[in-house]
């Protein structure tokens, strides 16, 4: 067909949130950014990320599980239809991708392997650069 792409779907581009990262770049305490800006994936991600840090676990996974939703919100209003490209590199994109990995790394604490391979398969094909990028 005349204009189809024929390398699949187009990358996904989110929009920026200035505010948030702002706030989590300022090491602003996450719990605070998430009480302001519950729709952030970011912001769910780093409260993850902080209860894991603790030993936290189970929270470090429920704060990583609201994250992955709120990141697959933002996609899907951005036009992605459950698959293909979700750069690294444009930095809106690495709330969504930081959420997922958190996800990806509590549901291996807690043994939900076939979570990690699903988690795993999903990161690679947003973007193969971004397990490296957020484990280096």
């Amino acid at each position: 067909m005349i204009g189809e792409n024929l390398l699949g779907p187009e990358p996904t581009l989110l929009a920026g949130d200035p505010v948030v990262d702002a706030a989590l770049a300022a090491g602003e305490d996450p719990e605070a950014i998430v009480r302001r800006h519950p729709e952030s994936p970011a912001a769910w991600a780093a409260l993850s990320d902080r209860a894991d840090a603790a030993g936290r676990e189970i929270e470090a996974y429920a704060f990583a599980r609201v994250g992955y939703h709120r990141g697959l919100d933002l996609l899907r209003k951005s036009g992605w239809r459950g698959a293909g490209p979700i750069p690294w590199s444009h930095e809106p994109n690495r709330g969504v991708l930081r959420a997922l990995y958190a996800l990806r790394r509590g549901a291996a604490a807690i043994g939900e392997e076939g979570e990690v391979v699903r988690l795993a398969e999903f990161l690679n094909g947003a973007d193969p650069e971004a397990i490296p990028a957020l484990e280096g």
